[in-house]
């Protein structure tokens, strides 16, 4: 009787500790920052036919940049910070810092087409959400 129910409590132990495993495998594993910032090096590589030198400066700028971001980021996090605003400013303030840096790495063809693959469009948006923030700021508060 003591084996039977050692063997099941055995068996279920077995099971959850698998169940987990298999758990563990299926979920999607989230890339670093690293691997993050070397995947958009790459593609730039690829979409605007970048020279060696400069593939090395977008990768030195993103795994800076994104790094510092995702420190940013947990910051908020871990201040628990609520306000949704905070957080699209800390993405707007590196994300402009990046695209900067870019204007000073891409040759005027290379601009070009980064700006027409969408950069553009983010740029607008990043513009927008300054504007706004500083017509908020000049408000008065009642």
């Amino acid at each position: 009787m003591k084996q039977t129910f050692l063997t099941i409590i055995m068996s279920l132990v077995l099971l959850c500790a698998s169940a987990a495993v298999l758990r563990a495998q299926n979920e999607p594993k989230q890339p670093s920052m690293e691997e993050l910032a070397a995947n958009e090096a790459e593609r730039l590589e690829r979409l605007l036919d970048l020279e060696g030198w400069q593939v090395f400066y977008v990768d030195s700028t993103l795994q800076h940049d994104y790094l510092a971001l995702d420190a940013e980021m947990k910051s908020l996090q871990g201040a628990k910070v609520g306000n949704v605003d905070l957080y699209v400013t800390v993405q707007d303030k590196w994300y402009q810092q990046i695209y900067d840096t870019y204007q000073k790495i891409f040759t005027e063809e290379q601009w070009a087409k980064y700006l027409k693959s969408g950069a553009a469009r983010q740029q607008k948006a990043r513009d927008k959400r300054r504007e706004k923030a500083a017509k908020n700021a000049a408000k008065p508060k009642n």
